[in-house]
């Protein structure tokens, strides 16, 4: 090792501060379209709202979820700040695209680059994070990344909203994605600094022992990550569901746009803002225990939305899955860190971000075939049983203990 690192947050506050705003980028990029994309497919290319979203989250989630493998599976060997500046890449091409498409496939190649762009930057930010702070302040750290990212995806998809609204659903609003774009390209290039020699200082000595198979370890064999990668592609396959489903729902029960927009506004704002408070406690609660009563509260509050009618039952049904998300999602993170070798950290990580988010499209398809075939509420009723019988894995299956245990 050439040059003397220390890990810790403090220690390397200007680094972190630095990934957590280009993970702000990040995220605004995955919101620039997730407002208008609808009314986009239907006033300009004349497709039916529900076909467009549908083929967006499966594309979408597809992409970024291979994407997240392969960007784990290659840090070690071409350093996590390179990969980030190759992901900024194919982030370049993608407002010009969506400004100036002549037809619906080049919107839907649009999002392959932005699959591919969100799969290689997210990971690339959460890896150097985690490599940066060490074993302490890990919960806080994977917190504050994901906070970031997901407030971006908040502002940015109002931004654009309020953007069309007043001059058009394009090109205007996606100008916001030639500067999220180019920022967060120079960010990486010219301020981000490689994190390899904070984990060779961190692998010396390490309590965890190595995996014999990454993959199939991570996937299921492992049983404490094996229970975090069946948790995490639950929830994106609940998260899924509730971004299809949910406007849908409450348009059937004779709510207004105004009425939706609270409700569908409060799960999101909730799971961003959350995750400040849930990744600090993830540093001081088991983690094992937080995985669980997150996956149960979401499972519990989407079966109760299903039967649900009144506007502040559908609030308190909102906040309720948002807190369940915000407590699971940094400590899913934190969780994997935790039990992985340094070696092996960014390739499992890049194993449980493909299963979970390949939640998102799983949960598109099965939602939507279910939905057409038993209706809405069966359908959300089913994906809650899902989530309630994930935290009931995690329960009987996972041990947190500092040590692999197949």
């Amino acid at each position: 090792m050439n040059r003397e690192v220390d890990l810790g947050l403090r220690e390397n506050i200007g680094q972190f501060t630095l990934l957590v705003i280009v993970n702000a980028f990040v995220g605004g990029m995955a919101g620039l379209e997730r407002s208008i994309l609808p009314q986009i497919a239907e006033v300009e290319f004349h497709i039916a709202a529900k076909t467009a979203v549908l083929s967006f989250i499966v594309v979408f989630g597809v992409v970024k979820a291979l994407t997240n493998y392969f960007t784990g599976a290659l840090a070690n060997r071409f350093g996590s700040r390179n990969l980030l500046i190759v992901g900024w890449l194919f982030a370049i091409p993608v407002p010009l695209i969506l400004m100036y498409a002549p037809n619906w496939n080049w919107i839907v190649a649009a999002n392959i680059l932005l699959g591919i762009n969100q799969g290689i930057t997210w990971s690339s930010t959460v890896v150097m994070k985690i490599d940066l702070v060490g074993e302490r302040n890990r919960g806080l750290a994977m917190g504050l990344n994901e906070f970031a990212g997901y407030i971006a995806v908040a502002v940015v998809a109002f931004l654009t909203g309020w953007i069309a609204g007043n001059y058009g659903l394009r090109p205007y609003p996606f100008y916001l994605g030639i500067f999220l774009s180019v920022a967060g390209l120079l960010t990486s290039w010219s301020f981000i600094r490689d994190t390899r020699h904070h984990v060779a200082k961190e692998a010396v000595d390490h309590k965890v022992r190595k995996l014999a198979n990454i993959f199939w370890d991570t996937t299921l064999f492992d049983r404490n990550l094996g229970s975090i990668t069946q948790a995490g592609l639950i929830n994106n396959l609940n998260d899924g569901m509730a971004w299809g489903l949910f406007p849908i729902l409450l348009a059937q029960k004779q709510f207004g746009i105004s009425e939706i927009g609270i409700v569908t506004a409060i799960y999101p704002a909730v799971w961003g803002i959350g995750q400040l408070i849930a990744g600090k406690m993830a540093d001081h609660f088991n983690k094992k225990h937080m995985l669980f009563l997150g996956m149960l509260l979401q499972g519990v509050a989407l079966l109760i939305f299903a039967f649900a009618d009144s506007l502040k039952e559908f609030i308190v049904l909102s906040s309720i899955l948002g807190w369940g998300t915000a407590m699971v999602y940094p400590t899913f993170l934190a969780t994997i860190a935790e039990n992985t070798h340094p070696h092996d950290r960014a390739k499992s990580l890049g194993v449980f971000r493909l299963w979970r988010d390949l939640g998102y499209a799983i949960g598109a398809i099965l939602t939507g075939l279910i939905a057409d075939a038993f209706g809405i509420a069966s359908s959300i009723v089913v994906i809650g049983i899902l989530t309630v019988i994930s935290s009931v894995i995690i329960e009987f299956r996972m041990r947190l203990q500092r040590s692999h245990t197949p």
